[in-house]
C-alpha cells in the first residue's frame, strides 16, 4: 500500500502552519503598516485581504518553483510519468499544506470567503495530489499544472485595488489588468499545446500503462475540465480588454496611452 514518506509530511505540515501564521499573524501586521487602507476595511473585507494575501505568497513560491523544475530538472522532462519526483514532491506538499490550510479558513470563515467550489476545487487538487505524494506517478504533469499559479497575484491585487476605492479606469488598475490578462494567458493558454503534446506522447506506452486507473481520472479529468474554464475565463478577460479598447472618451484613450507608456519603459 502507498505511503507519504516523512519528508513529504512534515513538509505539508510546516506548509500548514506557516500560512496560518501568514494569514492570522504576518498579513493583518504587514498590511496594517504598510496600507491605510486596510484599517478601515469591513471585519469581511479583512478576512478576505488576509486570505488573498496569503494566496499571492503561495503563488509566488509554488509558480517560481515549478518553472524552476521545469526548466532544470532533467529526470522529470525526460520521463514525465514516472521520473525522480523529489522535487516536485516538495513543491505539491507545499501546495497540499496551503490547501488544506486554506479549506479550513474557508469553513471556518465561511460568512466571509465561503464557495462550495473553491472547497471542491481544493478536495479535486488534493485527490490528485496524493498519486504524486504516495506514489511518485505523473510528476511531469502535476507539476505543470502549478504553473498556472503565477496568474494569481495579478487576481488578487486587481480585488486589492476594487476594495480600497481605485478607479476602474485609474493607471493601476489598468496596468494590472493588462498584466493579469497577459499572465493568464502565456501560463494557462499559451502552454497548452506543450502539456496536450506531452500527453499524447506517452499515451498508450508501458509507463502510462503502470498508471493505476485511478491516476488516469486524477490526471486527465481534472486537465480538461480546468483547460475549458480557462478558455471561458481567457475570453471573458479578453471580451473586456476589447471593449475598454474600443470604448470612445479622451479620458480612456489617454489612460491606455499611459498604461502602454509604462509597460513599454520597463522593458
Amino acid at each position: 500500500m502507498a505511503s507519504f514518506s516523512p519528508l513529504v509530511l512534515s513538509i505539508a505540515a510546516t506548509s500548514f502552519v506557516t500560512f496560518q501564521c501568514l494569514f492570522h499573524f504576518v498579513s493583518p501586521w504587514i498590511s496594517a503598516q504598510f496600507c491605510p487602507g486596510y484599517r478601515r476595511l469591513s471585519p469581511r473585507h479583512t478576512v478576505e485581504w488576509n486570505s488573498r494575501t496569503v494566496s499571492t505568497f503561495h503563488a509566488l513560491i509554488v509558480g517560481l518553483f515549478c518553472l524552476y523544475i521545469l526548466l532544470f530538472d532533467n529526470a522529470v522532462n525526460e520521463d514525465p510519468v514516472w521520473g525522480d519526483p523529489s522535487l516536485v514532491k516538495i513543491n505539491v506538499a507545499i501546495t497540499c499544506g496551503y490547501l488544506i490550510s486554506d479549506m479550513l479558513l474557508i469553513c471556518y470563515y465561511w460568512l466571509a470567503i465561503g464557495d462550495k467550489f473553491f472547497v471542491i476545487h481544493h478536495l479535486a487538487a488534493l485527490y490528485a495530489y496524493y498519486y504524486v505524494l504516495s506514489i511518485g506517478m505523473l510528476p511531469y504533469f502535476a507539476n505543470f499544472r502549478l504553473v498556472a499559479e503565477l496568474s494569481t497575484p495579478c487576481v488578487n491585487q486587481r480585488w486589492f485595488f476594487e476594495v480600497l476605492g481605485y478607479p476602474k479606469k485609474s493607471l493601476p488598475n489598468m496596468v494590472n489588468g493588462i498584466a493579469m490578462t497577459a499572465s493568464f494567458f502565456l501560463v494557462r493558454i499559451a502552454v497548452m499545446p506543450m502539456y496536450y503534446t506531452r500527453m499524447y506522447a506517452v499515451y498508450g506506452t508501458e509507463p502510462f500503462y503502470r498508471v493505476t486507473f485511478g491516476g488516469r481520472c486524477a490526471w486527465m479529468g481534472p486537465s480538461f475540465c480546468l483547460d475549458i474554464m480557462n478558455v471561458m475565463w481567457m475570453h471573458k478577460m479578453a471580451r473586456g480588454c476589447i471593449s475598454v479598447l474600443r470604448s470612445p472618451g479622451k479620458h480612456r484613450r489617454t489612460a491606455f496611452i499611459k498604461v502602454w507608456g509604462v509597460v513599454l519603459s520597463s522593458d
